[in-house]
């Protein structure tokens, strides 16, 4: 048993016991956290699915154009990414569980909602306010979060277990929302994604701990040194201890954040992985297969698919982080996606030839491996600010997310096909493998805090 004496502000001294497991503990509580955290992910991540399968159906019910329904993911996808930064301040502030199980029901009001629109104003409210705003506080910073929080050792390892969680929602809930978008209806599948989220806040609310300090243990992995920096550190703040305003917090970061080099090219090559993933290939994959006489449920398939192959390499991704340069990692995740947007055009068929599922099987593999080396950066350099930064970098991929969304629904509705969408995905993915390949390597965590002198 080890104690430590932490002074805060109007209380003379306050003293937070953390205990290391005993020797009968088999599981580290730190486990419990994450497979907690990973089935929330799981529920939260409906609502990714649910576009590129219900565009056409709203289309064809209510007429609205490909630019109209790409208007309302785009909102989405922005508010995805400025909540970001901010929640993971208010993770810091009102703890983990609460702004959890509060982003799930906010996902679950939303897609409920949505089947009661007749009015395309009325799902730019649901799919992109609500939704975006609670998919926005249990986006990939979450991930960094529980891992940052609960873990000194395998961290990388467990932001890409948790990151495969959003795919493992895409590859539960994709097939599904496929099948019941076709029959009985779109808001059916609504419905199921609204379950989802919702199944998941009793498990939150019992199971997710805020910190280590909530049960009176160490981070996973954490020895003596580790103390002072998880007692240290805002999310384990002990009762009482007062805490700083989020939102100021954030902004604060932000600053702090900008005036460091490392921080603007994270922000460029991620906002590229944003709109090559869930703007491009999550939102318009599905409808542009459709347009080669593609049936839905074939092009729903493949993508369940990707979500698989998801899984794989993000948790691969999160392995190879903890032994190789994350630099080199992003450098070459980056310029693979753009080999396989740049041939995506000459496969796309009314059948599947092996060839696609070659492009499937590698992009899944590529989907979001980027998060791991990209959120160790972000703790490499930024040190105790981690996790707040990756936030922010976070708000730059949804943003390039959002505005390739738009983009590549105006061009469908311009040109009648996405070809030109994927050609520049292409060339902006060699971009962002350059920027990721002269990031520097820092040899402190503290780089930041000379540039807030």
């Amino acid at each position: 048993m080890s104690t430590l004496p932490e002074e805060t502000a109007g209380t003379p001294s306050q003293t937070t016991i953390l205990q290391a497991p005993g020797p009968r503990r088999r599981l580290h509580p730190a486990w419990i956290v994450a497979a907690v955290a990973f089935l929330a992910l799981v529920g939260a991540a409906g609502f990714r699915a649910a576009p590129g399968v219900l565009m056409v159906p709203l289309q064809q019910e209510f007429g609205w154009s490909t630019t109209v329904l790409s208007a309302a993911v785009s909102i989405n996808l922005v508010l995805f990414g400025l909540t970001a930064p901010f929640a993971a301040a208010l993770m810091e502030r009102f703890g983990i569980r609460a702004v959890t199980s509060t982003a799930l029901v906010l996902i679950g009001m939303g897609s409920a909602l949505t089947v009661l629109v007749n009015q395309s104003w009325q799902i730019l409210l649901t799919w992109g306010l609500l939704i975006g705003l609670g998919t926005g506080s249990m986006a990939l910073v979450f991930a960094a979060t529980i891992a940052n929080t609960w873990f000194t050792k395998n961290r990388g390892l467990v932001i890409g277990i948790l990151t495969a969680g959003s795919a493992a929602g895409q590859l539960v809930f994709l097939p599904f929302i496929a099948l019941l978008a076709q029959d009985p209806g779109w808001r059916q599948a609504s419905l199921l994604i609204a379950a989802g989220a919702l199944a998941v806040v009793p498990l939150v609310l019992k199971f997710l701990k805020n910190s280590p300090a909530d049960v009176g243990v160490l981070p996973y992995g954490a020895e003596g040194p580790a103390i002072e920096e998880q007692a240290g550190s805002p999310a384990a703040a002990p009762e009482g201890a007062p805490r700083s305003n989020a939102a100021v917090r954030a902004l604060q970061v932000l600053k702090r954040a900008s005036r460091v080099r490392t921080f603007w090219a994270l922000a460029a090559g991620f906002a590229i992985c944003g709109a090559t993933t869930n703007g491009l290939i999550g939102t318009h994959f599905i409808p542009s297969a459709h347009d080669h006489g593609m049936p839905e449920t074939t092009a729903a398939g493949l993508l369940a698919v990707v979500g698989i192959f998801d899984i794989i390499g993000t948790i691969a991704s999160g392995w190879l982080t903890d032994r190789f340069n994350p630099r080199v990692l992003l450098a070459v995740y980056y310029q693979f996606r753009g080999i396989g947007l740049l041939v995506l055009p000459l496969l796309l068929n009314a059948d599947v030839q092996p060839s696609m599922i070659v492009f499937v099987v590698i992009y899944g593999l590529d989907w979001v491996a980027t998060v791991p080396p990209t959120a160790a950066i972000c703790r490499e350099t930024f040190g105790a600010d981690g996790s707040v930064v990756f936030g922010w970098v976070f708000a730059a991929h949804q943003l390039g997310a959002a505005a390739a969304a738009i983009a590549a629904g105006a061009l469908r509705d311009a040109t009648g096909h996405y070809t030109y969408a994927w050609l520049g995905a292409a060339a902006m993915c060699t971009i962002a493998a350059v920027i990721s390949a002269t990031i520097r390597r820092h040899h402190s965590s503290r780089e930041a805090e000379p540039a807030a002198a």
